[in-house]
């Protein structure tokens, strides 16, 4: 292959790994990003295209003739917002309303978006979900503020440490342990009353519903290694909250 058609196939591949790689970094499941990325090399003109996605990486090679590109997948968190907006740009690919170079351009300004939402946003949703949630699970209306607060300041302390330490692990296990040791503090003072419908109102935000959803769709798409990486991590993450919570109750 000379240059020049090396420069050509480079492009369309680097818009297929850049679209796949904000889908697996904003949430999105692996079988999602195979689909759209092979969908997006068809309308390129990389017919025979084909990818391997696991939720650390992504391997990508756009023909039998071509060597294979892998990129490395290292933070991921959750933005839906940038999800639906790769599949935006997919779409109007596959439609012809767009080259390949608008759509690189495009891409690259989804990437480097900020996400929707500011620190404080999220932590004032944790903190009502959690007094919403410690109701649902049938807390008395005396445990709706201490469920606001243990469950605000718990999240904000997970966004605090998980920026410092990088372990997720270790950020949701202090995290947990906050929240015991604060639910405790504030039945003792007759503020709440129910310490059990509390402390459980107060970690769900911090419980991996999106990662279970996803393990599930990817091992019913057949995607078994990523399906049971994301179980693992899930069960990771409950483990790490249920310690933080058991240590508060071993230490009463």
């Amino acid at each position: 292959m000379n240059d020049e058609a090396a420069l050509q196939v480079q492009e369309p591949v680097q818009v297929c790994l850049l679209a796949g790689k904000i889908m697996l970094q904003s949430g999105a499941e692996t079988y999602r990003v195979e689909d759209t990325m092979t969908r997006m090399a068809d309308a390129l003109g990389l017919h025979g295209a084909d990818s391997f996605v696991t939720p650390t990486g992504i391997l990508f090679q756009s023909g039998e003739a071509d060597s294979a590109k892998l990129i490395r997948i290292v933070a991921r968190t959750t933005d839906l917002q940038k999800v639906s907006a790769v599949n935006n740009v997919s779409r109007k690919l596959g439609n012809g309303e767009m080259t390949s170079e608008e759509a690189y351009a495009e891409l690259l300004e989804i990437e480097r978006v900020k996400p929707a939402y500011p620190m404080s946003m999220q932590i004032a949703a944790a903190a009502i979900s959690s007094g919403c949630f410690t109701l649902m699970f049938r807390g008395s209306l005396a445990d709706f503020l201490p469920g606001i607060v243990c469950g605000g300041l718990g999240f904000a302390a997970f966004l605090l440490l998980h920026r410092l330490v990088k372990v997720k692990f270790f950020a949701e296990f202090i995290a947990s342990l906050l929240i015991g040791l604060l639910a405790v503090l504030l039945v003792e003072l007759h503020i709440g009353r129910m310490l059990d419908k509390v402390i459980i109102g107060s970690v769900m935000p911090l419980v991996p519903g999106l990662l279970i959803t996803n393990a599930v769709r990817d091992l019913m798409a057949g995607h078994l290694v990523s399906g049971l990486s994301r179980g693992a991590e899930a069960f990771l993450t409950a483990f790490a909250i249920g310690a933080g919570v058991a240590v508060v109750f071993t230490l009463l």
